[in-house]
């Protein structure tokens, strides 16, 4: 019940996302309009990041997802209301994607600290699998659908599908038990209140190695995804129709959807290592065979490879996380973990076309300082700079994968815990209590 409230929901949000970004698109013709939706989708949950993550360990993390869920669903319903009116502005439209945001920030690590609750220790990676196969789902066949559903039923009408989907999924909350984590000593509350909680959380962050280590690899990660996604668009369209960049585009959403798949499924390698480090190899292996030759099934290839194994990266990294942290401090890791992909990602989707433009383009020009040598191998002409800063962020992916898989704090990570096989139960032991994964 829990998956099929998520995925509900995910796809609800999914068709109103793609709808906003049409419909500010269509109103105003301009792609710095279009630009700020999209900011302002990610830099106020990154901002309310730490005071979210230390709400959520204060808090019932049940009624955090049902109170998100009703949150989120007032501003889709005052939306239908200005459409229907005839009043709605882009600015509405702003102040709503800003308020989904802080929602956000609120409901993501809510939901991360949430699973390791539900699900016994073996299961968790497998849950995981399952949390981001729905957000998977959601960036594909939900953007995909969202912008059929625009045409079919108009923007009216994509948010009225959102709206049920909130209450769905609310509904199912509802019957949905999650219990309080037990209280550790790292999870005692200071005094000082929320500040004092925030400033724990950093110090619990900031004085454990391995989580140290896992946020730096994830942030280099993140660097990767956020110039690859940047640069992928104008790569492709510089020798290739919009139509072969939705393919590609499409290739992306079908890897990530087989990465969360096999964690559903599979549970990831039962090595820790092998499952970041390990998968980050051929991940920076893509980024470089994309970046080879200007060729659509070259780049096919390597969007599946690429969204395929940074799902397994990042679920491995987020299996990490709830297993050997504590799960009454969870809600502020996760945030930080959260809060810092964030920073991440928005300073790389800011740098990667200045850099592409004005430094990795020029030198690949048909009279460019390296038009004779590097040129020689991946070509010449507009968009193989961009290329060429691809296969830069991939070889800089493949040196952080060997660094981390040398980093003792990594390599003495436990292996993941896997299912036993059910035994005979005698009759002098008690039957295992049942799942709590539904209940009053």
């Amino acid at each position: 019940m829990f998956s099929v409230g998520l995925l509900t929901s995910v796809l609800g949000s999914a068709f109103t996302s793609l709808a906003m970004g049409v419909w500010v698109f269509h109103d105003t013709g301009s792609a710095t309009q279009y630009s700020l939706t999209l900011l302002m989708s990610l830099l106020p949950g990154v901002i309310f990041g730490p005071l979210a993550g230390a709400l959520v360990d204060r808090w019932s993390r049940r009624a955090l997802l049902i109170v998100s869920e009703v949150a989120s669903a007032v501003p889709v319903l005052v939306l239908a209301l200005l459409h229907s009116a005839s009043a709605l502005q882009p600015w509405h439209v702003f102040v709503f994607v800003g308020i989904q945001s802080l929602i956000r920030a609120v409901q993501l690590p809510a939901l991360s600290a949430s699973i390791v609750l539900l699900a016994p220790p073996e299961q968790v990676a497998r849950a995981n699998g399952v949390v981001m196969l729905a957000h998977a789902l959601g960036n594909t066949v939900g953007f995909a659908a969202g912008g059929v559903l625009y045409l079919l039923i108009d923007l009216n009408g994509v948010l009225s599908v959102d709206f049920a989907t909130f209450v769905f999924n609310t509904v199912i909350l509802a019957f949905i038990r999650i219990p309080r984590p037990p209280r550790s000593e790292a999870g005692q509350t200071p005094s000082g209140g929320l500040i004092a909680e925030i400033r724990a959380g950093w110090r619990i962050v900031a004085t454990r190695n391995t989580l140290v280590t896992i946020l730096l690899f994830s942030a280099a990660l993140n660097v990767s995804l956020g110039y690859a996604d940047a640069v992928l668009t104008p790569l492709v369209l510089s020798f290739a129709s919009a139509a072969s960049l939705g393919i590609v585009i499409a290739c992306m959403g079908v890897g990530a959807v087989a990465g969360s798949l096999a964690l559903a499924t599979w549970g990831g390698p039962r090595r820790r290592i092998i499952g970041l480090a390990g998968f980050a190899i051929p991940l920076g292996l893509f980024l470089c065979l994309g970046a080879l030759r200007p060729s659509i099934s070259l780049i096919m290839v390597a969007a599946f490879g690429f969204t395929f194994c940074f799902t397994i990266v990042d679920g491995t990294s987020r299996n990490i996380l709830q297993v050997e942290v504590e799960p009454d401090i969870q809600g502020r890791v996760f945030a930080t973990y959260n809060m810092v992909g964030g920073l991440v990602l928005a300073s790389s989707y800011l740098m990667a076309g200045p850099v592409a433009d004005r430094l990795f383009e020029p030198l690949l020009l048909a009279d460019g300082p390296l038009a004779g040598s590097v040129g020689s191998v991946i070509g010449v002409g507009p968009g193989r700079g961009m290329a060429m800063l691809m296969l830069v962020i991939g070889v800089v992916m493949l040196i952080t994968a060997v660094v981390a898989s040398r980093q003792a704090s990594l390599r003495g990570l436990p292996d993941r815990p896997i299912r036993k096989a059910a035994q005979p139960v005698s009759e002098s032991v008690p039957a295992a209590a049942p799942s709590n994964m539904v209940g009053s």
